[in-house]
């Protein structure tokens, strides 16, 4: 059974986009005082978001937030290596988050370039993780979904997070943006 507090932070997400999807301009505080509280206080937020560096892609604006409500990590094409896990972890670890979502996104050009065969050496980092999650699958679409569950999956096998999820206090999730709509959906049937 999931924790009650992420699902709230889910449902926190959610609602957030829903907002996001009627408004012209986002509406996350960003004011002096909470600047200042955040810098005397710290940090708590209440979700972790793993997504691309696309500039299409904010989290902070899709959900609706402001400063220090969402810990967010960004590489191309929102693949999981050393230093995006490390820092998954400290942000449940340190800062409590109870809430991880791996958001990956249509028309993402890491995924468009592995559907290319465009993988130079440089790029094998990116191209790797996401070859390995999308097998054959030619439709990009249906590619940026498995590229983030196999992300999911990629953070489910580090020890502490498995069992973090397993007794509840953690939820972790893929989703899908649409850049053309703005909405994101949920990449599980049932998330508690």
């Amino acid at each position: 059974m999931t924790s009650k507090k992420a699902l709230d932070a889910l449902n926190r997400l959610m609602s957030g986009n829903a907002e996001y999807l009627k408004a012209n301009v986002a509406e996350g505080d960003i004011s002096p005082d909470l600047r200042e509280r955040l810098c005397d206080e710290g940090q708590e937020p209440y979700a972790i978001v793993v997504t691309c560096s696309d500039s299409r892609v904010v989290p902070e604006d899709i959900f609706m937030c402001g400063l220090g409500e969402l810990f967010v990590i960004r590489v191309a094409g929102n693949v999981i290596g050393q230093t995006q896990a490390a820092s998954v972890l400290y942000a449940i670890e340190h800062l409590g988050a109870p809430l991880v979502m791996v958001l990956g996104h249509t028309h993402c050009g890491a995924v468009g370039a592995v559907l290319e065969g465009h993988a130079e050496d440089a790029l094998r980092p990116l191209c790797d993780p996401i070859k390995n999650a999308i097998g054959n699958v030619c439709d990009p679409e249906r590619a940026s979904a498995l590229n983030a569950m196999a992300a999911t999956e990629e953070l489910r096998r580090i020890a502490s997070i498995a069992s973090m999820e397993r007794r509840g206090e953690l939820l972790v999730i893929p989703a899908l943006y649409r850049i053309d709509s703005g909405r994101v959906e949920l990449l599980v049937e049932d998330c508690v």
